[in-house]
């Protein structure tokens, strides 16, 4: 069965630096569409980043120029770099993936456990 592993978030001092990443394990993937979510206590959840199979990427506005999405298709990982952190960037990010299982051809979407990145002086 296919799960994605989120790697452990934190707490960052602000104007500091943290990677999160996240893994597909339970088959051998291609990846589609990729992306983190993040939700603030009391807030919607919003769409932070996106990146496609060609590499087409995309930010929301409040990340853009601190942020870097990027995926290695060998380990089946996508990870988010996040710089320059600021306080609002506090949340619980969640990783979701558009996969394609190689063998079988089945494509279908799935979501890492979410972690907690808290950015506080």
């Amino acid at each position: 069965q296919v799960q994605l592993v989120e790697s452990v978030g934190g707490l960052v001092q602000p104007g500091g630096s943290l990677r999160l990443s996240c893994a597909a394990s339970g088959g051998i993937f291609s990846f589609n569409g990729l992306g983190w979510y993040r939700q603030a206590p009391g807030k919607q959840r919003e769409l932070v980043a996106t990146i496609t199979r060609g590499s087409t990427i995309n930010y929301v506005d409040s990340v853009k120029g601190r942020f870097t999405v990027s995926r290695d298709n060998a380990k089946n990982t996508v990870y988010l770099q996040m710089n320059s952190l600021k306080p609002e960037d506090t949340a619980v990010y969640n990783c979701y993936a558009d996969i394609t299982e190689r063998f079988t051809g089945i494509r279908d979407n799935y979501w890492g456990q979410g972690t907690q990145v808290t950015v506080s002086s």
